[in-house]
């Protein structure tokens, strides 16, 4: 391997902010019906320069092959491993600028660019995560900078760890608009004006995906709104301002899983980490590890991904959850290259619908014709959750968890009591979460027996969520997500929308919860701010992870 230094991080250069897409606003425009997104503005006379790899992840002593497209006559490229210490471990420079054209559907057949540079792993590489930085001079001293990433995987040669890190890719890629769509919004479609069921992973990443700015906002009402105060979503405009994919703030390595990466590894705690496309293709990874552990937004699955997971549990394996948003079955295609999800079109568009492949159809997992909630696997649903703490989801709502069996295993040391709340300072309850239908009994919560709901899940914690907006009126008041999810999800789940069934499912929960499975136990915190309590500090959220990491990795 070549020498490793210091990574010291380039000036951020501007960004090109959907020129396919660019025209006069209007007085009612608003960033909710004017989307925008990231593409190469293709203009020779301004330099600029695009990178992507032609695989996710790799082993060591893999061949990596950069694609690139550049408006500028040279430019240079950086490899460093992402973590605690960051540490560069390769580098280009004066790599001759190619100009090619970015195709129209992009998003969804790829870019098809040149092979701009080869690189060959070292043998001994360790497994992470690995940023790959490309710069090009823009005169005046400025430069113009584009984040890309691949994983090395381990072997048994470079295995170092007893936790393996499974990054949510899958979510990722749902939430990259790079090239003008992803699974919520686009230029796809007859009207050029719909989201893409279809993804391609052969393009970049939206910027704010791989690299953020401290102090970005997150999702969570942070300062909390004042009453009559107009809803804010302080991530959209700060986004907008600043030139960042508009989904920057919902998914993303930066935005949650190196939190993770940086704590953990302060703690002493080794991690090796495969993307959630090696969890589909090679399931035996899991077998070398005593812990498995995904963190953050795991929102999108495949069916292969969870079956692998539940077989690793049964045999012993214990999965560490610390994230939410258990939501979306997926499909991967054309060797793992495009990702499909057809989400609340499925039972019209998607093509498995009707056939002998209808359990593969890519819509929720409670859906009618798929049936397999996510509580099999992980011990909480995503229908049975959602939103808290932002917008008009609960903005005033508690941000922590509410303990309810404080002698669970995974409290002790922390002095929590029955009632307590811990996490709250820290804001860990927010943005989306993950639940279950739930009663009281004696002043304790326990799940609704129900199909998929295993028997052994027990709830330490929980804290209440909404699947609508609440939208009290007010001048010039415009609110975000509304009611379309939950419609959307009851009409899945039931197969049409009736007032009983928005009832049903309008109000839920996030939940911290233990389960047995087989030879193996699932320790899910399910909230996708979690990670904040271990960046900001919080002693409980801190402690819990520690004891749920340490009995998971023990003989």
């Amino acid at each position: 391997m070549s020498k490793k230094q210091p990574f010291v991080a380039p000036e951020l250069g501007p960004i090109n902010i959907a020129p396919r897409q660019a025209r006069a606003m209007h007085a009612d425009d608003h960033w909710q019906s004017t989307p925008w997104y990231e593409a190469p503005r293709e203009d020779l006379s301004v330099p600029e320069v695009y990178t992507y790899t032609d695989a996710m992840s790799y082993d060591p002593g893999d061949e990596v092959v950069f694609h690139s497209s550049t408006t500028a006559a040279g430019w240079s490229l950086e490899v460093y491993r992402d973590g605690l210490d960051p540490q560069t471990v390769h580098k280009a420079e004066k790599i001759e600028g190619v100009f090619t054209a970015t195709p129209k559907d992009a998003y969804r057949n790829g870019c098809g660019w040149p092979v701009s540079h080869r690189w060959r792993l070292p043998d001994d590489m360790p497994s992470g995560f690995y940023r790959v930085v490309s710069t090009c001079d823009r005169g005046g001293g400025g430069r113009f900078v584009q984040h890309h990433f691949f994983v090395v995987r381990p072997t048994a040669k470079t295995r170092r760890a007893r936790i393996l890190m499974v990054l949510p890719t899958a979510t990722w890629t749902a939430y990259n608009d790079w090239g003008g769509a992803n699974h919520y919004f686009g230029v796809a479609g007859p009207d050029g004006n719909a989201a893409s069921p279809v993804l391609s992973l052969e393009r970049p990443w939206t910027r704010g995906l791989v690299w953020l700015p401290a102090g970005a906002p997150r999702i969570c009402a942070d300062p909390l709104p004042e009453m009559g105060d107009a809803p804010r979503y302080p991530m959209k405009e700060w986004a907008f301002a600043n030139g960042f994919g508009q989904y920057y703030a919902a998914s993303g390595w930066a935005q949650f899983d190196r939190h993770f990466v940086v704590w953990a590894e302060s703690q002493g705690y080794a991690l090796d980490m495969i993307t959630q496309t090696d969890l589909h293709c090679r399931p035996e990874l899991l077998d070398d590890y005593p812990c498995v552990t995904i963190v953050g937004h795991d929102e999108y699955w495949t069916r292969e991904m969870r079956l692998s997971i539940e077989a690793y549990v049964e045999k012993g394996g214990r999965l560490a959850r610390f994230g939410a948003n258990f939501l979306w079955q997926i499909r991967l295609e054309d060797d793992g290259k495009t990702q499909h999800c057809y989400k609340f079109k499925a039972a019209e568009e998607d093509p498995v619908h009707g056939t002998k492949d209808a359990h593969l159809l890519t819509t929720a997992w409670e859906d009618k014709d798929v049936r397999w909630p996510g509580a099999s696997t992980v011990g909480v649903n995503g229908l049975h959750g959602l939103y808290a703490s932002w917008g008009g989801f609960a903005p005033h709502g508690q941000k922590g968890f509410t303990v309810y069996r404080p002698g669970h295993w995974a409290f002790d040391g922390t002095g929590l009591h029955y009632a307590d709340i811990f996490g709250a300072e820290a804001r860990i309850f927010a943005y989306e979460v993950d639940g279950l239908d739930y009663t009281f009994r004696n002043g304790l919560p326990f799940p609704v027996a129900g199909d998929g709901i295993p028997e052994s899940i027990e709830i330490l914690a929980m804290a209440p969520a909404v699947l609508a907006e609440d939208e009290p009126p007010g001048e010039g008041f415009r609110y975000y997500i509304r009611g379309s999810d939950h419609e959307g999800l009851v009409k899945s789940a039931t197969g049409e929308v009736t007032p009983e069934g928005l009832a049903r499912y309008r109000y839920g929960s996030g939940m911290m919860v233990h389960m047995t499975r087989g030879k193996g136990e699932v320790l899910t915190a399910a909230t996708c701010e979690w990670v904040m309590g271990l960046k900001r500090g919080d002693p409980f959220t801190q402690k819990i992870t520690r004891n749920v990491l340490d009995r998971f990795i023990a003989d």
